[in-house]
């Protein structure tokens, strides 16, 4: 399945094998301007790893982004139980089969890469869920102008919080 999102000339695709360098400089570059905007604690070290976005392609869960062809952005939405998610502390919207958004990435090139992610994901399912540190404030100003609710914290594999937002958009509300 792809989406083209002509008015913005973007266009998304599962992701293969052959785009994983092209997604580690994209990861790369969000690494830098997260840093560069007080972000300096999400996304250290080698994460993502290639071994990690292998998998996510392996599991069709990996997608880009194009304009005029040429990958702009990346991100995993996965269908279905995060046991990341098990655990809050606070309370999510509904109990509901839901879809994940993680790793959303952007080289900085093309505007819009998140609205038409969210696009994207909102014609999968109508119950979405994304997280994010607190640190990144560029992503949480755009979760919450996207009509997400803040749910409470989860904690990811290593231990360290995360803010957790749903949207459930059968009964959005647009500002």
């Amino acid at each position: 399945m792809t989406t083209d999102m002509r008015d913005q000339n973007l266009r998304i695709r599962k992701s293969t094998a052959r785009d994983i360098d092209r997604m580690l400089e994209i990861y790369g570059k969000a690494k830098q301007f997260m840093v560069e905007n007080g972000n300096t604690r999400q996304w250290s070290g080698p994460y993502p790893s290639t071994e990690l976005l292998r998998n996510d392609i392996s599991a069709g869960v990996s997608y880009v982004i194009e304009s005029d062809g040429r990958i702009v952005g990346t991100f995993a939405f996965i269908i279905g139980e995060d046991p990341t998610y098990n655990r809050i502390d606070g309370k999510w919207t509904n109990d509901e089969p839901y879809g994940t958004i993680h790793r959303i990435a952007s080289d900085g090139s093309a505007k819009g890469i998140a609205d038409c992610c969210l696009a994207f994901c909102a014609g999968l399912t109508d119950n979405i869920r994304i997280d994010t540190h607190e640190d990144n404030r560029i992503m949480l100003d755009w979760i919450k102008r996207s009509g997400f609710r803040y749910c409470g914290v989860i904690y990811i594999a290593d231990g360290t919080p995360r803010y957790a937002f749903q949207l459930t958009t059968h009964n959005r509300t647009d500002k």
